[in-house]
Formats: structure tokens, sequence, C-alpha cells
């Protein structure tokens, strides 16, 4: 079994301490085997990610076995500054990037590189286009045998400590050595580099502008190996205010303003459970002081993923959360060359749906539109069509449907009462408006 340890690299065999006996072995053996185990169930299987993909959430231009786009070599960089997180600094810098540009953190997930995100995401494409450097952190097997960023080890996930710091440090190196605008600073990643995306907006407020946490994990809920699976899924169901108060312990003392969030998840992800994108708007909307009732709702793509906008006070966005239709675990590309599409597919955990960098980067408010609110905020915004969904008790609690409580099951936003929690029951739930569920009668979508 490798050997697993947060932040530092293998001691050499002869270096291991051997007090404690076979107890202290086993126990040591357990937690390595946890661990790794953590990182292979961040692994869907390759053809599970491609059944993923159906004919009716492909674009038409975008062709579900693509070869992969190889982009330009990325830059290393060799010293960056403080690094106890001992992870790698890599940078895609456009050929003409102007002075005081943003700069956008991007974080791979699990057996990925930051190589293989560069060339599959679609991020550098935009970075292109609009003029922003790319910082992309990669971590090692020396700090986890899967290559997973450490979202649920405390020594990685805290102000100041382990890999937490190091990815803060490449924020900071981006400034002086090529320039770029501190207060435009944005992070994103998937899977367990979603999860770190998390972490680093709970746990730096006030250096990422923004965040887009793709097939990820609110902040504070994984904080050991055992507790992270069940994160993961079922998903843990805690209140907005105690999601919120998790980010705030983060960094005590701090007032705001808070960074906005983008939440993406595929609606068949089997890997993290959908649910975790709802817990996810439970945390930020309550971080920023609103309600878990979307301001704006609408369809986006030709794969109609369907988009919850939560505005604070004065209009603009502070949360959005974009629920993928027909996709499990991945980040949403969509290859092809017009103005909406991106990435490649070649590789797992990329999926053909949509290109989310492309709306990632306007989230963030770096493709030149405003981010402002409109003048004349719709009153009344228009409603999508209800989506409906057939499925056991156990699986509308898995996937954020629904919560369960003293052994029954009760539909989110209606409070319904489903029946008892297992796999034998089973309900179709009309999904209408965004995040509130009833149990469905009559015709559906």
């Amino acid at each position: 079994m490798p050997y697993v340890t947060p932040s530092h690299p293998a001691p050499s065999p002869r270096s291991r301490p051997r007090r404690g006996g076979r107890w202290s072995r086993a126990v040591s053996a357990l937690a390595a085997a946890l661990t790794l185990a953590i990182g292979a169930a961040l692994i869907p299987q390759a053809a599970e990610a491609q059944a993923a993909v159906t004919p009716a959430a492909v674009g038409p231009a975008a062709a579900p076995h693509a070869a992969p786009r190889v982009a330009a070599a990325l830059e290393r960089v060799a010293n960056f500054g403080a690094n106890p997180g001992a992870l790698t600094m890599y940078v895609h810098r456009p050929a003409a990037l102007p002075a005081n540009a943003p700069v956008v953190v991007a974080l791979h997930g699990c057996t990925q590189s930051a190589q293989v995100y560069a060339d599959n995401s679609g991020l550098d494409t935009f970075a292109d286009r609009h003029g922003f450097l790319v910082v992309y952190a990669e971590t090692t097997t020396a700090n986890n045998a899967n290559k997973c960023f450490n979202w649920f080890q405390p020594g990685d996930t805290r102000r100041g400590q382990g890999e937490a710091a190091s990815i803060r440090q490449m924020v900071a190196h981006a400034t002086t050595a090529y320039g770029t605008d501190p207060a435009r600073a944005q992070v994103t990643g998937l899977s367990a580099g979603g999860a770190m995306t998390s972490v680093m907006l709970a746990a730096y407020p006030e250096v990422f502008a923004a965040g887009a946490v793709v097939a990820g994990i609110p902040y504070g809920c994984g904080v050991d190996v055992v507790s992270a699976f069940s994160c993961m899924s079922p998903g843990a169901d805690r209140t907005p205010a105690a999601w919120a108060q998790a980010v705030r312990d983060a960094h005590p003392g701090f007032a705001g303003p808070w960074p906005r969030v983008a939440v993406w998840h595929g609606d068949n992800d089997a890997t993290v459970a959908p649910r975790n994108a709802d817990e996810l708007r439970d945390q930020w909307t309550a971080v920023h002081g609103i309600g878990q009732t979307p301001s704006r709702t609408s369809t986006l793509g030709p794969n109609n993923t369907r988009r919850s906008e939560y505005a604070a006070a004065g209009g603009q966005t502070a949360v959005e959360v974009n629920k993928v239709p027909g996709i499990g675990h991945g980040t949403p590309v969509a290859p092809g060359g017009g103005p909406e599409q991106c990435g490649a597919t070649g590789t797992q955990h990329f999926i053909a749906s949509i290109c989310s960098s492309y709306w990632i980067t306007a989230f963030f408010g770096l493709d030149g539109s405003t981010t402002e609110p409109p003048v004349d905020p719709p009153t009344d915004p228009p409603t999508p069509p209800a989506a409906c969904w057939t499925a056991s008790n156990y699986e509308h609690v898995r996937t954020g449907r629904a919560t369960t409580t003293g052994g029954y099951v009760y539909a989110k936003g209606s409070g319904q009462n489903l029946g008892l929690y297992n796999t034998f029951v089973t309900h179709t739930l009309k999904e209408s408006p965004a995040g509130h569920y009833t149990i469905a009668t009559g015709s559906c979508p």
C-alpha cells in the first residue's frame, strides 16, 4: 500500500518510527487505505463517464469522441515562494497579456495533471481570447496516492497551512512576477479540485473575488478520510446557517465582501452526489445573507442546462447553480470552434455537453461583459419548464431532492412526506421552481 500523508513526501522505510506495535501499524495502514480509497472514489470508470453522454445532451458541433486538443505546454514556475503544501505551479500566459490582467487559479481532479486540465477544460481558450493569466496548481503522489488535492485534511485546508497556503502564495507570485491585478483573482476546479476551490474561497475570501466549483463539495464537510466518503455520497444535509458558520470560522473576523460563487454539477453524478450542489447553494447564499429562492432562472446551451441565480441586494448575482442534464462526474465541455464551445473529450472526466469554461469566464466578468446588475432587473422572471424525476426514496435523498428524518423522507422545498427511507418506495417528483420539489400529480415534461 503506498504511503499517503498530506503535504509531505513519503519518508524512507528506515526513517519510519516503530513505536506502538502491531495495533499502531494497523491503524496507520487503515488510514492509508482510506485515503487511497477517497481518491479512487473520485475516479469513475471511463466507460461510465462516456455512457453519461447522450445524443440529446451533445451540441450540434460537439463530437463526443473528439480527440483532445493539445494546448501549448504550460510554463513551470520553479520558485514561487513559501510552499508548505509541496505543490507545483504552472501558468498559461497569453501572448499579449495586458498589464493588471485578471488571474484564474485552476485546480485539477484526481489522477489528473495541470497539463491535462489545461488541454481539456477549455480555460486557455478564453484566457487567450480575453487576456487573463491562468495559474495551474498541481499536486503529487507524495501528497496523495491518487494526486487528489487534500480537501479533507485539516492540515491542508486551514488558512496559512499546507496546500491552501501554497495556492494562496501562487496568487501573490502571479502579481509580482506577471503584473496581475490582485483585486481580480478567481479560482475554479473539478471534483477534488472543486472541493479545494471551496477551501480557497472560505480560507482566503479577501484574495478571491469569485470562484466556480465543478462537481465539488461545500467547505467544512469532510474533516478526515472517513467523513469525506459520506460528504461525497450521499452528501451532508445541514442548515444554511450551519454551512455559513463553517465558512466564517475559516477566517474569523472577516466581514466581507464575500466571493461570488458559481456551482456546476451533472444530474447523473454517481461519484459526488448532486445534492452537494444544493448544499453549496445553501452555504454561500447564507454567507451572503440572501435566501435560497432563486431571483432568476433560465436555461443555457443546446442541452438546456438549468441555471438558478441568487441576487444580492444590489441586483448582482452573488451565487448561481448550474445543473447539467444527462452527464455524470466531470467537467462539462463542448468541443468545437464556435464562440460558446471549448475543450476536448478524449480524456476521462471531460464530458461533451456544454462549455462550462465559457460560462464560468462570463460569471467571473472576464469576457468583456459587465457583471453589474441590469438597470431594470425583472421582477417576475420567466420560469423554465418543470423537471421531473422518478426514483426510489433513497435515490431522491442521495441526489438532494429530498431529506430524511426519523426514517422518513421529505421532499425538499414542499416538505411532503414521501414515506420510508428505502430503495423500495418510489415517487415522481416535480421540480418547480428550482430547488422546490413536490409529488407529481398528472403530466410531467
